[in-house]
């Protein structure tokens, strides 16, 4: 058994030291994401993808006049297909987190909100409330995490997409539903199908499950690319670029103190 792990340890050794030497090229950029997210990422009525995270992906790219292109992914697959080189960096409101963390690389964030939780307004529903409910969430985010790890008492019913909890929830079959507070109001509260509904409970921004704010993940060997995309923000910020997209979909400033 021990020569055996010695032996796929070396194995990975061996492979990480042969996909270090290909680092990602800054001049071309492949953005990696997952459009059922709005105001972050959706599509228009025709099919284009649009909102808050495509309008900055872009505009990185402009900063470091890089050539980009999209390719959509589902979520839960969204971290391998990076990993297998499918496209060379994940933008699609990920959270930085230490489970995260070991398997890729984060830039510094771009922004950072809480989470809560919605349901029906005549429900009155409060987070004590919630023991014995069903709550719905996207499956392999930081929400799922959370109420798996901390609400035993709830019956947790996970989605491929965002969407799908806000169709369930308009239509009665779950209680609740769980999410980045900006999506609850923009994707679903201010949308036809969520009129009567409304957000409860306080903000959840514990960093253990939450993260460390919402960042774009890279290989982990992709250095030289984290740190231009990371830079390329921080010039967003600087020259008001950011807050002009920010603008374009927020009341108020998303990136967070």
């Amino acid at each position: 058994m021990k020569a055996l792990h010695k032996a796929a340890l070396l194995g990975v050794a061996i492979a990480m030291g042969a996909v270090t030497s290909a680092s990602a090229d800054v001049t071309k950029i492949r953005w990696g994401t997952e459009a059922g997210y709005k105001p972050f990422m959706f599509k228009t009525a025709d099919g284009e993808l649009t909102g808050f995270d495509y309008d900055i992906g872009n505009a990185i790219c402009e900063v470091l006049k890089a050539e980009c292109t999209w390719t959509e992914q589902a979520w839960d697959g969204i971290i391998p297909a990076l990993n297998a080189r499918k496209y060379d960096a994940i933008l699609a409101s990920m959270s930085i987190t230490e489970e995260r963390k070991r398997v890729v690389d984060f830039t510094g964030k771009y922004y950072q909100v809480g989470y809560r939780f919605v349901g029906k307004s005549a429900a009155g529903l409060t987070i004590e409330g919630l023991e014995g409910k069903t709550v719905g969430v996207q499956t392999g985010t930081v929400t799922e995490n959370y109420l798996r790890a901390e609400r035993p008492d709830i019956t947790i019913k996970a989605y491929p997409t965002q969407d799908e909890v806000w169709l369930d929830l308009a239509a009665g079959r779950i209680d609740a539903g769980f999410a980045n507070k900006i999506v609850v109001q923009d994707g679903f509260i201010s949308t036809d199908k969520g009129a009567g509904f409304e957000m409860f409970g306080p903000d959840y921004t514990e960093a253990k499950y939450f993260g460390e704010g919402t960042g774009i993940a890279v290989r982990k060997q992709d250095g030289e690319l984290k740190e231009a995309i990371t830079k390329a923000i921080a010039e967003l910020r600087a020259s008001g670029k950011y807050q002009e997209i920010n603008a374009k979909y927020f009341v108020f400033d998303i990136y967070g103190e």
